[in-house]
């Protein structure tokens, strides 16, 4: 069945919880994956789902088990490699017509969230928002006029404070949102990984690597991200230049893409790490992925900018440690020396942390397997969780012990999500008829 065509029948006793974001595959990224975990493991606990996404080039929604509702988007990649969703298309108020809708869940405080505030005043469900990312720096990156970046902050303030029950996906998470001028109160829950507890098959290893020169005796180093700078890619291009000069014999794996990518192979290039360095592009396959994990000895992952380092937990699963900056959200609940290494955040410490364990490689694997077993958190946990608290959420609304914010904004997404049924009841013509008749 065509996903476009897909919906829930509307005698079903099942409730739905509808899932928004801002990226859903063929892009991927931390959050497009979470998004994509919750629908499928809520429909393992008997919820229904729905995932509400811009639209974007090339998407094939066919094979989802759930519908993936798409409205029109603004095509911004090389600005922001995202497509800008139009929120105030009737689109997806269309294709959820007749859905027994319980909550709305939305991952992004843009577009995705101001279309959750209309499906909210339309199905008089809650809305959970989940923050993952320090959107603030997003913002710095693409505005560059200080007021104006002022203004972008003090809208996704507004936006995240409309939710009725904000989530965030560490304490670090929590902490970015509140120094950016939140008030209220917000519930950590964790992402998961999809990836299964252990090492994967040597036949699959022996796959990935084909004929790439990774000797076997020879350390390697993996990176899994998108390629932007704000990961920490320079912190490791000069962490490996460092070791280099050193003479100390090494491997690094780049798996991943992005709008900055020439830029880091340049710099790659320039530091005379061309023949060490393999640039895999994205690895979609789960499998393919899990063996990559597998392979290498240590995964970098020097980033301050993310707020919850599902790819350290993915690492974690395979039995791989990583090298995390100290005091960086993606090191909250690792302990130096046990389950992961640490590190200041520059190149120096860096380096100096690979070149004390890098001829250890028992030690590296005992490091590795106490990761798994601290760090390791399933999807399948993730989503009990949430779901359990869903029932909180839905209660707590139901009795009214959410306050509804009456600002000028939330008259505006209600009189958005009451157009259709006017629409439909009098018809585009007469509407436009009685606006003529204004003028």
């Amino acid at each position: 069945m065509n996903n476009d065509t897909m919906i829930f029948p509307v005698d079903s006793d099942r409730r739905e919880v509808v899932l928004l974001n801002d990226s859903f595959p063929p892009l991927i990224d931390g959050v497009s994956t979470a998004v994509m975990n919750y629908a499928s493991g809520l429909i393992g606990r008997g919820w229904d789902a729905s995932v509400v996404v811009p639209e974007y080039p090339g998407a094939d929604d066919s094979s989802f088990r759930y519908p993936v509702i798409r409205y029109p988007s603004i095509d911004i990649r090389k600005l922001t490699g995202y497509t800008a969703g139009n929120p105030f298309s009737l689109a997806v108020q269309e294709r959820l017509k007749g859905h027994k809708v319980a909550l709305i869940h939305s991952h992004c405080p843009f577009a995705s969230n101001m279309v959750a505030r209309e499906l909210r005043a339309r199905f008089d469900a809650p809305l959970v928002l989940t923050y993952h990312t320090k959107f603030d720096r997003d913002i710095a990156n693409i505005i560059r006029s200080e007021p104006l970046r002022r203004l972008a902050v003090r809208v996704l303030v507004e936006s995240v404070s409309a939710a009725d029950e904000l989530w965030v996906v560490s304490d670090g998470a929590g902490r970015n949102i509140c120094d950016l001028g939140y008030a209220g109160s917000y519930t950590v829950m964790p992402n998961g990984v999809d990836l299964p507890r252990g090492r994967a098959p040597e036949a699959d290893v022996a796959a990935v690597c084909g004929d790439l020169d990774l000797p076997a005796d020879v350390p390697l180093f993996l990176f899994v991200g998108r390629l932007m700078w704000y990961k920490g890619l320079r912190l490791i291009l000069e962490a490996l230049a460092a070791l280099r000069s050193r003479d100390l014999p090494f491997r690094a794996v780049f798996i991943g893409s992005g709008r900055e990518e020439a830029e880091i192979r340049e710099l790659s290039d320039s530091l005379g790490l061309a023949p060490y360095c393999v640039f895999t592009g994205p690895v979609r396959d789960r499998k393919a992925l899990a063996a990559w994990y597998t392979r290498a000895d240590l995964f970098l992952f020097p980033s301050t900018f993310d707020t919850n380092g599902l790819v350290v937990r993915e690492a974690a699963a395979c039995g791989l440690a990583s090298v995390l900056i100290r005091g960086s959200c993606a090191a909250e609940g690792v302990t130096d020396g046990v389950n992961a290494l640490l590190a200041d955040e520059t190149s120096a410490s860096l380096a100096v942390c690979l070149a004390s364990v890098m001829k250890d490689r028992d030690y590296l694997r005992g490091l590795g397997e106490r990761a798994c077993a601290d760090l390791y958190r399933s999807w399948d946990d993730a989503v009990a969780e949430a779901a359990e608290r869903y029932e909180t959420v839905i209660d707590n609304w139901k009795s009214g012990r959410y306050s509804r914010k009456r600002r000028l904004s939330e008259s505006l997404y209600e009189l958005q999500a009451n157009y259709l049924d006017v629409r439909d009841r009098f018809g585009p013509e007469k509407i436009a008829a009685a606006f003529r008749s204004l003028r």
